[in-house]
């Protein structure tokens, strides 16, 4: 759910942040980013998802989204569930991961008071779209999304950052999805 915020036209572009419940740093693990690269990549081929910007975080993502065929509403709702749910079993899967019991029990605890889970809460509940319907607001949100990795300190330049868009608005290359350029 979108909380007071709601998804206005499908078809213009909506600046969403989704965010890991209790801000932990689950996206420091390249295993995790790839289910949501991979995530993504059904979601443009099976369910009309525009995917015109988009970061992938430590511990949240932004996107840059629209839609010509489905309500976004239901794309959001569909990419977190179903992303919870595969991040969630990486984890439990995962020998090697030195957070697993610590990351699990904050899932727990938060799944528990939300009437929405029934085990886990990976998400926060909200995603807080933003309707990009300005040349000045879609160039914010892009500066915003692509600056977000150097900011962090964990690049230098927006375009070495593997999991964003940057690559394909900075260069003549194309990073890990396809876009659709503002």
């Amino acid at each position: 759910m979108s909380g007071k915020y709601k998804v206005g036209e499908n078809e213009i572009p909506h600046f969403v942040t989704f965010s890991v419940v209790g801000w932990i740093d689950v996206f420091s693990r390249e295993q995790y980013k790839e289910i949501m690269v991979e995530s993504l990549q059904y979601c443009q081929q099976q369910k009309g998802l525009v995917l015109h910007a988009w970061v992938i975080m430590t511990n949240h993502v932004h996107l840059i989204i629209s839609s010509n065929t489905n309500k976004l509403e239901n794309i959001v709702r569909d990419l977190k569930k179903y992303t919870s749910k595969q991040i969630i079993k990486a984890i439990q899967e995962n020998n090697s991961e030195s957070r697993k019991e610590w990351m699990l029990n904050i899932f727990s605890y938060t799944g528990q008071g939300n009437s929405n889970n029934k085990d886990y809460q990976f998400w926060k509940q909200d995603y807080h779209p933003i309707e990009l319907n300005t040349t000045e607001k879609i160039q914010q949100r892009l500066n915003y999304l692509h600056e977000n990795p150097v900011r962090s300190g964990l690049v230098w330049e927006p375009w070495h950052y593997k999991y964003s868009s940057a690559i394909d608005y900075y260069s003549n290359e194309h990073g890990l999805l396809k876009i659709e350029y503002l």
